[in-house]
């Protein structure tokens, strides 16, 4: 299976588990041919015809000699094959269409369209609790949002809310690019690794210079490595959050 191929059943989930059941029937069919050019020496068109008609071997053995029990025993075997194989295909469509994959790849599919005609929107990398908070704000000020998130609960947390978002690791480049980082005006790592957004923030820079780039660190030895990797803004969420506190109590009325 070429490269091409492999990715676009790995991108399919439904073509992931159509696979097995079509392989095994392009396996009868295969089989079924060859086994009737073997046993009745004829063409392959011709043999691919009986496994259409298993009937056309009694007008061949009328007129040619051959093993003719054998053939039709085999004919009998490739058919259940052919039926057991089709079968199978057609509960694993219906079982998709039931068990909502092809609904899932509808919805991938608006999301992707929609994130294609975005334009100086926002990226954020990471639906925790800092990425959830940014989000909502943003959405909330009529922003457009993308959301990259790996954990499937995240995932499906953050599309049940209505953001637009894109499952992977935004330290891939297919990722990011799905997203739209290279119309993108702004790309927030929020992911509560520090390392894992200083990557992200590497690759982001590399693929869309021009881009805000907003780096979270969980700790202020991060900083400089963050603003080497090309962010813009390093945001330090304890710290912000010691500042507001700290404002807090400062214009509070004192007693």
């Amino acid at each position: 299976m070429t490269p091409r191929i492999t990715g676009i059943v790995t991108d399919h989930p439904l073509l992931q588990r159509a696979t097995l059941p079509l392989a095994a029937f392009g396996g009868v069919v295969v089989a079924g041919v060859v086994g009737f050019r073997v046993l009745a020496g004829v063409g392959t068109i011709e043999a691919a015809f009986w496994l259409l008609d298993p009937t056309s071997l009694d007008l061949h053995f009328e007129a040619e000699s051959g093993p003719e029990t054998l053939a039709k025993a085999y004919a009998i075997v490739v058919t259940v094959g052919l039926v057991v194989s089709s079968l199978w295909i057609g509960e694993t469509v219906l079982s998709a269409a039931f068990g909502g994959h092809i609904h899932e790849q509808f919805i991938h599919m608006q999301t992707d369209r929609t994130i294609g005609g975005l334009e100086d929107h926002v990226v954020i990398c990471g639906h925790g609790m800092f990425g959830r908070t940014i989000a909502a704000r943003l959405r909330e000020r009529g922003e457009s949002v993308v959301v990259i998130e790996r954990d499937d609960a995240e995932y499906e947390r953050a599309r049940d809310g209505g953001a637009l978002v894109v499952q992977g690791d935004a330290r891939r480049e297919a990722t990011l690019r799905e997203a739209g980082i290279e119309r993108a005006g702004t790309v927030v790592t929020a992911i509560d690794d520090s390392n894992a957004n200083i990557q992200v923030a590497i690759l982001a820079s590399q693929i869309a210079p021009t881009v805000h780039l907003v780096v979270r660190v969980g700790d202020e030895m991060y900083e400089p490595l963050a603003r080497r990797a090309g962010a813009d803004e390093v945001i330090i969420p304890e710290v912000v959050s010691g500042e507001q506190v700290t404002e807090a109590l400062r214009s509070a009325p004192h007693h």
